[in-house]
């Protein structure tokens, strides 16, 4: 009963493949469909073009600027488009679909009922560069070499981001602004930031990569690239770590959990008896005494997590207080539909609620970003989008665990990245720069690329 509700809620009884191949726009597209035949250079290697574009956009994103970003987004868009239009009906529609595009249409309706729409507009241009950058994505990455290839260009890719952060934690950085409270005694502490110029954004960017580097070690074969995705994951940690950033840590913390679950999950019809029952709590048990370890004999670990429970006391804290303070003000001047999207509807709106000298670029949090931009609808339409997700990531690592599919590891890291990346959510928003956009939709799209209709499921059973 329940998972029958459950299915229902997030799209999982449409037959959605079938209902594309009757759709009258899937008939209209018919001669762009003998156009992409007819055209040999998109029908052979149209994927893998698309599969280039990807690899470059997140080989590049940390070192350039959001100008270059968005001419590539624009790029995998157009690219997703000729694909799309001209393809067969071959299974690219999927729940998760639907429960993005609910999510873009009360963004739509946002837009249209903002009080600043020229604003609001360029957010949801932004939005739907990303969108379509997933739909491209969760298209590309249903073939899994080019699924192992994305995720390990991007794996790669944070190799040299995560050295030249250990670089300047051990020969020193400039702080590009205040980001330790000058009254504590973390006040002379190196923050690395490496090439993002940010240590929360640098936090953000490195949390895919280090359950992608444990997904990487149990993929790549032969044991030379094993040692170099568990090279990766050690030098992604500790550079994440040394960022001292709280929400990063936080987010860390979840990923972990998520991760070590999903594992033994995966693990456990191997497991003897005895380890059937207690490899979680054993697990979850070590991975608990060495973070409690870490608070109570490393000084700086300490310090740090200390100034959470701080409240206005730490500078950090009380800044974010203020700013969800005027967010949540936003919220109830306009609680239904919000202002629209994007951080320009952001800084049109904010000023008329901030607290003095508490000016913001967003809502340092997720979900009071999402308040403010698409009110309770357009957060219940996020919250739909997100339980979609990952009720189908699990019913489809379910699927995976039958016959032990070692690209399973791909799905398990990509879960475990979307669950630490909102956790790190609930205290900033680092989430809505591009460097980091991009990574949150790329997990979104590995988690959709595994989908399976029903009907085939049940054949494959």
């Amino acid at each position: 009963m329940i998972d029958s509700v459950l299915r229902t809620l997030t799209f999982g009884q449409f037959s959605l493949h079938q209902w594309r191949q009757v759709s009258f726009i899937h008939r209209l597209l018919s001669p762009l469909r003998q156009w992409r035949q007819g055209s040999s250079l998109l029908a052979t290697y149209g994927d893998l073009i698309a599969a280039a574009f990807m690899a470059i956009l997140l080989v590049v994103s940390p070192y350039t600027s959001t100008t270059l970003i968005g001419i590539l987004l624009m790029a995998c868009a157009a690219l997703w488009f000729l694909l799309t239009v001209s393809d067969e009906a071959n299974g690219w529609l999927t729940p998760i679909h639907l429960g993005v595009t609910l999510f873009w249409a009360t963004m739509v309706v946002a837009t249209a009922l903002s009080p600043v729409k020229a604003e609001a507009i360029s957010g949801l241009v932004k939005l739907t560069l990303n969108l379509l950058l997933f739909m491209l994505m969760a298209r590309i990455l249903r073939q899994p070499k080019l699924r192992t290839g994305v995720a390990s260009v991007y794996v790669l890719a944070t190799l040299p981001v995560a050295v030249y952060g250990m670089r300047q934690y051990f020969f020193g950085a400039e702080a590009l602004a205040t980001w330790v409270d000058p009254t504590s005694n973390l006040s002379g502490a190196t923050r690395v930031y490496s090439y993002l110029k940010n240590p929360n954004l640098l936090a953000a960017y490195l949390l895919p990569a280090v359950a992608l580097s444990v997904s990487a070690f149990f993929v790549w074969p032969r044991w030379l690239p094993k040692a170099l995705a568990a090279v990766a994951f050690f030098i992604n940690l500790a550079c994440l770590v040394l960022s001292y950033s709280r929400g990063g840590w936080m987010g860390l913390l979840g990923l972990f959990f998520v991760l070590a679950v999903l594992l033994m999950y995966w693990w456990s019809e191997l497991f003897p008896p005895f380890w059937k029952r207690w490899a979680l709590p054993t697990l979850l048990g070590s991975m608990a005494g060495l973070v409690l370890f870490a608070v109570l004999f490393v000084g700086p670990v300490r310090e740090r997590v200390m100034t959470m429970f701080a409240g206005r006391e730490d500078s950090s804290n009380n800044f974010r207080i203020n700013v969800w303070e005027g967010a949540i003000e936003m919220i109830k001047a306009r609680p239904v539909i919000g202002i629209g999207p994007g951080n320009d509807a952001f800084n049109r709106i904010y000023p008329l609620y901030q607290r003095p000298n508490y000016t913001a670029l967003s809502a340092y949090s997720i979900f009071l970003e999402t308040l403010v931009e698409g009110g309770i609808i357009g957060f219940t339409a996020f919250l739909w989008m997100l339980g979609t997700t990952f009720y189908q990531g699990l019913n489809q690592l379910r699927r995976l665990r039958m016959n032990m599919d070692v690209q399973g590891y791909w799905l398990i890291g990509a879960i475990a990245t979307c669950f630490g990346m909102l956790v790190h959510g609930l205290v900033d928003t680092v989430w809505y720069r591009p460097q980091v956009s991009t990574l949150w939709w790329m997990c979104m799209a590995i988690i959709t690329s595994f989908y399976v209709p029903r009907q085939q499921n049940y054949s494959e059973e």
